[in-house]
């Protein structure tokens, strides 16, 4: 067997511009089903012209990118402007301190930019450019796929990667060894003419298809999602229970087309709510155990079942995901008029003020009570609760455990304006119609009682007792669809785009024919995507190998090899000699 180097034929001349694909044909086709830039010729488009060439526009890959920018950009309102589907109090705190912005933001629907116009139009034509540009690649990639990788152009060395040799052994014998080393090395080869063709990378537009599918299917996924989510919160105390229902909700949001028969049928209640804090060290305070204990049944007669919840581990029942957000105290009162009469006995949700823990709220007392002359009249007492109380300091706590609580009361006496009609939070006080009620030293009645103790309104008007202490915790319910579809199609898209970058699709030729003299000469070419030192490399091993491979037709006594043995391969900018190969 014998080999010679590139040298010992002429070297070609250089090609005249576009000669190149006139010489390749088939096998320089475009190596993806990108689809190709074109212009519409003719001064006069026509209106099917102009269809085709916005169609083509749209479905153009920085026509996307653009769309893709533009959504990322309009999100960005979204964020920093306080919208009406999430919170209605901040928008109107925000148009009562914006007069002049606020008519402005209202006509560009900047208070719900995802559902207005400009950003629902450019979420659907993304959505348009994206299935226009993937259904024929999808379909000519298919093509592809059923087909046979292209024949062997007539000037090989017209390619990136070429080398060649001449050796001893027959045509057939050469093309059958490279058709066998080929698909050894997952090749799709098949034998065209006097050459073995092959092709190998086909993950690399595998990965590009998935990846613009998977961004249809997160676009799906959060279209369906933000249509029809829900969003709740409510806040149950220890002993209490919660049936998901509308009506049971503290606050409610939900998408566009959601239904009220949407909801998941469950009900809960808490059983016990379980916190312990560090004691000391620079973490003073900060929560080691966080957990609610329930007990839930689905649906209407669901068999009971009891689960722990913590932070970032949700219950799931159905479609919906009951999360444990935060916690406070509830401390236990019961009131009495004048007569010694109860009128009030609950538990009474007070609001964290600072990690401590320091709560306050109301107590109101609406219905029942007369003061001690018999009128009816209504009680609020404003309330401030410590559950770690420091002596002398009265407004706030030392530690967020229960380890010495007090509650410190102030009473009122009047009118609550509930029956206004005017909506009012449970958490504050409306003092317009309400007195207080004084001490002996005519100042504001205000005491710290602990668990047991009483304080005893003046005049006879009452008595409020402290009688112990609960715990809160408060849970947002959420249901949102497609939410495992958007994270299907996050990880497709991500192992999409890493195939797309990181697999070169790329075709490789063999051609073996007898020369004048009878000896055979053989060429190899290559041919990537996009130029990369990879395909004469890997052309350069696989020349090796098919070289050493090769069986021997010559005469053993035909003499020695009659030329030198180095087997090269070329590229535009360097060669890189085969594997094996003598320099």
């Amino acid at each position: 067997m014998s080999k010679t180097t590139t040298g010992d034929s002429p070297a070609p001349a250089a090609p005249a511009p576009g000669a190149d694909d006139a010489d390749l044909g088939a096998a320089g086709s475009q190596l993806s089903t990108a689809p190709s830039e074109s212009l519409l010729g003719g001064p006069a488009l026509g209106v099917v012209g102009w269809a085709r060439w916005f169609w083509r526009q749209l479905t153009s890959m920085r026509v996307a990118l653009l769309l893709l920018l533009l959504l990322a950009l309009g999100a960005i309102p979204g964020s920093l402007i306080p919208q009406t589907g999430t919170d209605e109090t901040k928008v109107a705190d925000f148009r009562r301190a914006h007069e002049t912005l606020a008519p402005l933001y209202d006509r560009l629907g900047l208070f719900h930019v995802y559902s207005s116009v400009w950003f629902s139009a450019v979420y659907i034509l993304l959505f348009v450019s994206l299935i226009g540009c993937i259904v024929p690649r999808t379909w000519q990639f298919v093509g592809q796929l059923r087909g046979r990788p292209p024949g062997a152009p007539k000037r090989l060395n017209r390619l990136p990667a070429y080398t060649t040799w001449r050796t001893g052994a027959e045509p057939e014998q050469v093309r059958e060894a490279a058709l066998a080393l080929l698909k050894k090395r997952r090749f799709r080869a098949h034998l065209a003419g006097d050459a073995v063709a092959a092709e190998k990378g086909y993950l690399r537009e595998v990965g590009n298809l998935a990846f613009h599918i998977a961004l249809i299917v997160m676009l799906v996924a959060f279209a369906w999602g933000q249509l029809f989510k829900t969003e709740g919160n409510k806040l149950i105390v220890e002993g209490n229970s919660f049936s998901n229902t509308l009506i049971s909700y503290d606050d409610f949001k939900s998408g566009t087309l959601f239904d009220v028969h949407d909801l998941t049928p469950f009900s809960l209640s808490l059983d016990r709510f379980t916190g312990t804090y560090e004691t000391s060290g620079p973490n003073k305070g900060t929560p080691r155990t966080f957990q609610a204990a329930l007990t839930y049944s689905e649906g209407a007669y669901g068999k009971d079942r009891k689960t722990l919840v913590k932070v970032n581990h949700p219950l799931e029942i159905g479609d919906s995901k009951v999360y444990l957000v935060a916690h406070g105290y509830a401390p236990v009162v019961t009131v009495r008029d004048g007569r010694g009469k109860v009128v009030f006995r609950d538990a009474v949700p007070l609001l964290p003020l600072d990690a401590n823990v320091t709560s306050s709220g109301v107590i109101k007392v609406l219905d029942g009570y007369r003061d001690a002359k018999g009128v009816k009249e209504q009680l609020a007492f404003k309330a401030y609760f410590l559950p770690s109380y420091a002596e002398g300091n009265e407004v706030a706590s030392a530690f967020p455990a229960l380890l010495n609580p007090v509650l410190n009361l102030e009473p009122y006496h009047g009118d609550l304006g509930v029956d206004s009609g005017i909506p009012q939070s449970v958490y504050q006080l409306d003092k317009t119609h309400m007195k207080e009620f004084k001490d002996s030293k005519k100042l504001q009645l205000r005491d710290n009682l602990k668990p047991g103790e009483t304080l005893t309104l003046p005049g006879g008007a009452g008595s409020i007792t402290y009688e112990g202490t609960k715990e809160w915790a408060n849970f947002q319910i959420t249901q949102q669809p497609g939410s495992g579809w958007a994270l299907a199609g996050a990880l497709a898209a991500i192992f999409g785009l890493a195939a797309s970058l990181f697999v070169q699709r790329r075709r490789v030729w063999v051609r073996a024919v007898r020369g004048a003299d009878g000896v055979t000469v053989v060429e190899m070419a290559g041919l990537g995507r996009s130029e990369s030192a990879k395909v004469p490399e890997e052309l350069g091993d696989l020349a090796a190998r098919l070289y050493d491979g090769t069986p021997d037709a010559r005469d053993p006594d035909a003499g020695p090899d009659p030329g030198p043995h180095p087997a090269s391969v070329t590229d535009p900018e360097h060669a890189v000699p085969a594997e094996g190969a003598e320099k």
